[in-house]
């Protein structure tokens, strides 16, 4: 069974997390909005399309699909975004085994490693938050 009970709490939780960051910590996607990219990120079980929109600031996530073109697709399972969001999983582990997948030069994914790091700070409080345990 899945982590998310749905695409509606994957985004939920998703969405209140970069809320959060925004307040908390403004300049968490710097490094992301120097790169100028576009990532979309298709989780699996549940289905659901999160586009990171670096291209402008402030930083622009898109939840559902767009035809915006990204610089790099990442497809995984949700409970894989769950698990490097929590500090279970790492990115280089998760595309070593398998687990995530990316189309387009994968160097350039290095530019969110500031903003998912920051993010796992906050994480398990926003679950908290949505009422759904870590």
């Amino acid at each position: 069974m899945s982590f998310f009970a749905s695409t509606d709490q994957l985004y939920a939780c998703t969405r209140l997390l970069f809320e959060r960051l925004q307040e908390q910590d403004p300049t968490a996607a710097d490094t992301f909005l120097a790169a100028r990219l576009l990532i979309r990120f298709r989780c699996r079980q549940p289905a659901a399309e999160i586009t990171l929109n670096g291209r402008r600031r402030p930083l622009e996530t898109i939840f559902g699909s767009t035809t915006l073109r990204p610089d790099v697709e990442v497809e995984l399972a949700a409970d894989t975004l769950h698990q490097i969001m929590l500090g279970q999983l790492s990115l280089k582990k998760a595309v070593g085994n398998g687990q995530l997948k990316a189309r387009g030069p994968l160097y350039k994914t290095l530019a969110l490693t500031d903003l998912f790091y920051r993010g796992q700070a906050l994480y398990p409080q926003v679950l908290r938050e949505q009422g759904i345990g870590a």
